[in-house]
C-alpha cells in the first residue's frame, strides 16, 4: 500500500499529521499534533476554499456587482456581504469631527 506524506498547511510539519475523522460530506479530516490545527484536503463548500475571500474582495474593488460576484464565485449573497462588510470597516479613526463644528469647506 502506498503512503502519501501530508504536510500541515499552517506549520508545514509532516511528521505529526494524523487522520482525525471525516467531515459531514465524507471527506477525510487531518490533525497536526504540533500546532493542533485541523483541515481537510477536499472542499465541498466554495466559500471555505483558500483564496475565495481575497477574490471576492478583488472583484468588489474592480466594480463587479454583488450578485454577479456571488454567482461567479459560487457563494451565497450573504457570504459576499459578510466578506465585504468585514473588510470595508475602517481599522482606525485618524481624526474626529465634533458635532456642530463648521469646517472650512462648508462655510459659505
Amino acid at each position: 500500500m502506498a503512503s502519501v506524506s501530508i504536510s500541515c498547511p499552517s506549520c508545514s510539519a509532516t511528521d505529526g499529521v494524523v487522520r482525525n475523522g471525516k467531515s459531514t460530506a465524507g471527506h477525510q479530516r487531518y490533525l497536526c499534533s504540533h500546532c493542533r490545527k485541523t483541515w481537510q484536503l477536499q472542499f465541498t463548500y466554495t466559500a471555505s476554499q483558500p483564496g475565495t475571500h481575497q477574490k471576492i474582495i478583488d472583484m468588489a474593488m474592480n466594480g463587479v456587482g454583488c450578485r454577479a460576484t456571488a454567482r461567479i464565485m459560487g457563494v451565497s449573497l450573504n457570504t459576499y456581504f459578510t466578506y465585504n462588510l468585514k473588510n470595508s470597516r475602517p481599522q482606525s479613526v485618524t481624526s474626529r469631527i465634533q458635532p456642530g463644528a463648521v469646517t472650512s469647506s462648508s462655510a459659505g
